[in-house]
């Protein structure tokens, strides 16, 4: 089920967000696909060889937590990647159009060291860990999924950001001449676009993920590389990331752009801020069929709580 500020589609109710015969057809869908199919999804699509696969032996772990995984098959078939579809099966069925090799990130704005660098420069110095992190949809659905790579502060380092630097903006890939099956319609205005104050970017919670469940990232989850900062809503965490900049200025970012009253710079995860169609105080685990409570800052408010202090968290919504 496609969700859409009110600009593009009529108001929901909050039961409408996941509900039961879309949560059902698709665990009937997941069966039917197989482990094969995503198989060769990942073999064909996916940035590794078996070389870059090797990282993901013997993973350091690091913030982990202690709760059930949702299964590999809901975390690679039920996906938002508008580039590839608005669809939740959307992205595994496209994801062939995703061609991640030759792949390299443009690296601009208030830094020392700017530059294009190939994809293999830009994992090739890092130590790879497992980290467990809670997922939050906006939509009101939840995930818990084991990300493989490193923390993005690591990478941002390397390149000196200067005392301008206040915030980091991220871009995913498009083509105007070769777009993507979902680029092909103006759902939002391409490339997608996201931004983090340079705080909460250096944070050690926020993480560049290159792998999931132990293996490199599939094309429907944001390969070669993406970001995942667990305390927000899953549309902060862009995917298929082709350019960082360093800005002085808050970045204009995709879903705030298009619906600012619905979708907040922010965004972080907050049971008592309601998104104006639904409620955010509970969520459903993919596979689980009842709500559960939704935690403040997704159950990361000790770590993260701090950077917000003296906000009003109603307004920065």
């Amino acid at each position: 089920m496609l969700i859409l500020p009110s600009s593009v589609r009529n108001n929901l109710k909050d039961n409408d967000v996941t509900p039961e015969s879309l949560f059902y057809s698709r665990r009937k869908f997941i069966k039917s696909a197989g482990l094969l199919g995503s198989a060769l999804i990942y073999s064909r699509n996916s940035y590794s060889s078996q070389a870059n696969s090797a990282k993901f032996a013997n993973l350091a772990q690091t913030h982990n937590i202690k709760e059930e995984l949702t299964p590999f098959h809901d975390v690679t078939h039920y996906n938002n990647f508008y580039e590839l579809g608005t669809g939740k099966a959307d992205p595994a069925a496209n994801a062939r159009a995703l061609q991640t090799s030759p792949w390299s990130i443009e690296v601009t704005g208030h830094c020392n060291k700017p530059g294009k660098l190939i994809l293999e420069d830009i994992l090739k110095p890092h130590t790879y860990e497992e980290r467990i992190y809670r997922f939050r949809c906006v939509e009101a659905w939840s995930m818990v999924i084991p990300w493989a790579g490193f923390p993005l502060s690591s990478l941002l380092k390397r390149f000196e950001p200067t005392s301008k630097a206040k915030y980091v903006a991220f871009e995913t890939i498009y083509d105007k001449k070769n777009p993507l099956p979902g680029q092909k319609r103006p759902t939002i205005r391409w490339p997608y676009r996201e931004g983090l104050r340079i705080d909460e970017a250096m944070h050690p919670l926020t993480f560049m993920a290159t792998g999931i469940y132990g293996k490199p990232l599939l094309n429907q989850n944001g390969a070669p590389l993406r970001l995942v900062v667990p305390w927000k809503y899953g549309f902060k965490s862009i995917k298929s990331i082709v350019k960082i900049s360093f800005t002085e200025k808050q970045p204009p970012t995709s879903w705030n752009t298009l619906a600012s009253r619905e979708y907040g710079f922010y965004s972080n995860v907050n049971p008592e801020v309601s998104h104006p169609r639904w409620s955010q105080a509970r969520e459903r685990r993919i596979g689980e069929l009842f709500k559960r409570k939704t935690l403040m800052f997704n159950g990361y408010e000790e770590q993260v709580a701090s950077l917000y202090s003296g906000m009003n968290l109603k307004k920065y919504y």
